[in-house]
């Protein structure tokens, strides 16, 4: 039984007996722990223990369950999905909440009540871990869904043409096979934190009033055996951590600017794994912040409020609101209040305006349109900031209590003047080394397999590199057996070869097994990490067919679907196999989680 305390569960278990339920349940994932939360309270029904040697056959999911599926790249939709679980917790309703990576489709016909929140990847694609579901919901097999209740939930950012695009595309679906919306989809763009508290409110009080089951009394007391083991930092109270070292690590003569950065996350508790990503709170440049303020016709020092704190707008337009990222709603918001007609005209057309904005950040647009504005209209005007995410380059086991980045500096000249990236600027500009920045750890779907004799394959060309240097340390770590293949590439050898000594070590202890190298710059036709891919297309299809595990880290919009088609024309033609064929093959790739991608 476990008791109140000052209105907080305490767990029953001794501090051992915690650190050993939280050692177990950190390997599971959703499904695994839906299936032991289940099993645990049969246990605990029946009083007896299981026979030995018995086999447990998963339980089926109870009759008036709500299941919450979610499809998240950057961690912001899973965040609101778990809001929704502990909302609906809060009501005493019977609730599950499976990524859509997890999810068997075929099991679709078997809801009665269903929260879907899902965000939109780059020009109205769904994000990795809901392709699948995406589309089989979209397809023949999709089975008619009568009667049952759902609402659904779209995260993704108006500077997009499709925006919200794949939350969209699962509303009509439902309703399509004759699903019923008991509370209306809400579209949420960058800052999404107050509508979808707002969604969650609504849908989950929709479907209260469906069900009337109660939480598992074993739900609460792995949630609060966990939660005594967990870091206290996140991402609405990250960590204050030191930046090590910000060391160059492209030529003299490179098109580009690629850091390294080491941060001490020392007596912060927090921990991660490879292929997470970390967060990080940066701060707007103050010349850029001073420029800004005087071109609205202000002083700095009037005050503005900020979840319910008052503070000066030179504090805010620092620390709270993003000035780095255009996009269609400031346009259209600044021209609005400056009464401006060019500006108006502008956000009227929507091919022109996003032409306008690109390669503009929000300091060019008022240099170009100064007007008068007061405090208040100027916060109107932009979006909250938001963290940044950086696909960790390192592994605990080697690194400990540091955690390690790899970051392309964004800068480029127009109109005038120098412009940097909002997180890359401040890390390798402005924040010196002993200097402080707030960081947090987002948990991600980028593993490792878990059979330590799987082979693996590494394609990240420039700074989607990062995750595999810390596949790599992990796997040497823990003398691990896999075989191990990486693709790089970048424009060229003698100014871009990222950790080059570093790899060639690996290389010549056989930690690394291969590595083929696509240099782009360095022979008159362009060569990149697709085109090795093809090259060695036997190689690569034999060790699919031995097991291996396909990543992908990099450029989305370009890169990734090169590398996908090159994937898929080696299956179709080592394989012997039509081009659907072809497409299935690494479908069920993606299904058995041996093909995962974490573009940007």
């Amino acid at each position: 039984m476990t008791l109140k305390q000052n209105n907080e569960l305490v767990s029953p278990l001794s501090v051992q007996q915690a650190n050993q339920l939280q050692q177990v349940v950190s390997e599971l994932n959703t499904t695994q722990l839906s299936w032991v939360s289940g099993y645990l309270f049969g246990l605990s029904q029946a009083n007896s223990p299981v026979a030995g040697g018995a086999t447990i056959p998963a339980p089926a999911a109870p009759s008036g369950q709500l299941t919450i599926l979610f499809g998240s790249q950057t961690g912001n939709t899973k965040a609101a999905a778990n809001q929704a679980l502990e909302a609906a917790k809060a009501k005493g309703i019977n609730a599950r909440l499976v990524s859509m990576a997890d999810y068997k489709p075929k099991d679709l016909k078997k809801e009665t009540h269903l929260l879907v929140l899902s965000c939109t990847q780059g020009e109205g694609d769904p994000p990795d871990d809901a392709i699948e579901f995406h589309e089989f919901l979209g397809g023949k097999k999709a089975p008619k869904l009568n009667g049952v209740k759902y609402s659904v939930l779209a995260l993704g950012d108006s500077s997009y043409e499709f925006f919200c695009q794949t939350g969209k595309d699962f509303d009509e679906r439902l309703a399509k096979l004759g699903a019923e919306s008991v509370s209306p989809r809400v579209d949420c763009d960058v800052e999404y934190e107050a509508n979808a508290t707002a969604w969650v409110e609504a849908a989950v009080n929709a479907m209260a009033t469906e069900l009337a089951a109660a939480t598992a009394p074993v739900a609460n007391a792995v949630a609060s055996a966990v939660s005594t083991a967990t870091s206290q930092y996140n991402k609405k109270n990250p960590f204050t951590a030191t930046l090590e070292t910000n060391q160059k690590i492209t030529g003299r003569d490179s098109s580009k600017d690629i850091r390294h950065f080491e941060i001490s996350l020392e007596e912060s508790g927090l921990s991660y794994k490879p292929g997470d990503s970390l967060g990080v709170w940066f701060r707007n440049d103050e010349a850029i912040v001073a420029d800004f303020i005087a071109k609205v016709g202000l002083k700095g020092d009037e005050k503005v409020t900020i979840d319910d704190t008052e503070v000066s707008l030179t504090e805010a337009l620092t620390k709270h609101y993003e000035l780095t990222l255009s996009h269609p709603g400031f346009v259209s918001k600044y021209a609005e209040l400056t009464s401006n007609d060019t500006l108006a005209k502008l956000a009227d057309d929507r091919a022109a305006l996003r032409e306008y904005i690109d390669g503009r950040q929000l300091i060019d647009i008022v240099r170009e349109y100064p007007s008068s504005l007061t405090a208040e209209q100027v916060i109107t005007c932009l979006r909250r900031l938001t963290p940044r995410l950086y696909s960790i380059a390192s592994s605990q086991a080697e690194v400990e209590e540091e955690v390690h980045l790899t970051v392309g500096v964004v800068e480029y000249d127009a109109f005038g003047e120098k412009h940097f990236g909002g997180a890359s600027g401040f890390l390798a500009e402005r924040l010196e080394e002993g200097g402080e920045v707030d960081v947090f750890v987002e948990e991600s779907h980028f593993r490792l397999p878990e059979d330590p004799l799987a082979p693996v394959i590494m394609i990240g060309p420039g700074t989607g590199v990062a995750p595999f240097r810390a596949f790599m340390q992990e796997i040497d770590a823990n003398d691990a057996d896999n075989q191990t293949w990486l693709f790089f590439g970048n424009p060229n050898f003698t100014e871009d070869f990222l950790y080059q000594v570093e790899w060639q070590d690996y290389l010549k202890r056989g930690v690394l097994n291969h590595i083929d190298l696509a240099f782009s710059r360095d022979q008159a036709e362009k060569i990149y990490v697709q085109d090795r891919m093809l090259e060695k297309a036997e190689t690569l299809w034999q060790w699919l067919e031995n097991g291996a595990y396909f990543y992908v880290c990099g450029d989305a919009s370009r890169m990734a679907k090169d590398v996908h088609d090159a994937l898929v024309t080696i299956v179709e033609q080592q394989g012997n196999k039509s081009r659907e064929d072809a497409e299935a093959y690494v479908t069920e790739l993606r299904k058995n989680k041996r093909y995962q991608r974490d573009v940007y």
